[in-house]
């Protein structure tokens, strides 16, 4: 006779046995921490499908707006910045305000107060900027609070991979735009 076997669902990562507050629209499976590859393509999709959604709000709400003045760098360097040096830069800050985030609030309240002052912070080189960025960095934040218990380094390299490939596609739109 054979026997059937019923598996429950994984567990969700140690860092949200306090919840997930609002975070819980999000798929479940960014608040697990045990396929990186799915992590990563799914968080990935999340930022991309989001951003380009709010980027297309903001252009029909404010068709006048500019994104932020990138100067007169070769396309080269500009693919290099966007897609290269500043995920990984903004990933490893982002790690440290989450490090200290999360000691005086909750995992999802500090995803948010992440996700609103990257969107402030983007907001500063180009005012309607942060309207479209804090929505990666929700996620972003998301994936770092949910990884973070397996260790830094593994944490941060997931969401820097996540991050590239979210600034991989406008950089090239930005690079060969020109």
């Amino acid at each position: 006779m054979a026997v059937t076997r019923i598996e429950a669902a994984p567990s969700l990562s140690p860092a949200w046995q306090r919840g997930r507050g609002p975070l819980s629209i999000l798929p479940t499976l960014i608040f697990r921490d045990r396929q990186p590859w799915l992590a990563i393509l799914v968080g990935w999709l999340l930022t991309i499908i989001g951003s380009t959604a709010l980027g297309y709000a903001v252009a029909w709400l404010a068709p006048a707006s500019t994104g932020p003045d990138l100067g007169d760098t070769s396309g080269a360097m500009k693919l290099f910045l966007i897609a290269g040096f500043s995920p990984v830069v903004e990933t490893l800050i982002m790690a440290g305000g989450l490090a200290l985030l999360t000691r005086i609030l909750t995992g999802w309240q500090a995803v948010l107060a992440s996700a609103a002052l990257w969107g402030i912070a983007h907001s500063l080189a180009s005012p309607l900027w942060g309207a479209v960025i804090w929505w990666p960095f929700l996620i972003f934040s998301t994936l770092y609070v949910t990884w973070r218990p397996r260790g830094f380094w593994p944490a941060v390299a997931l969401v820097a991979s996540v991050h590239v490939l979210q600034n991989l596609f406008p950089a090239l739109l930005i690079v060969f735009r020109h």
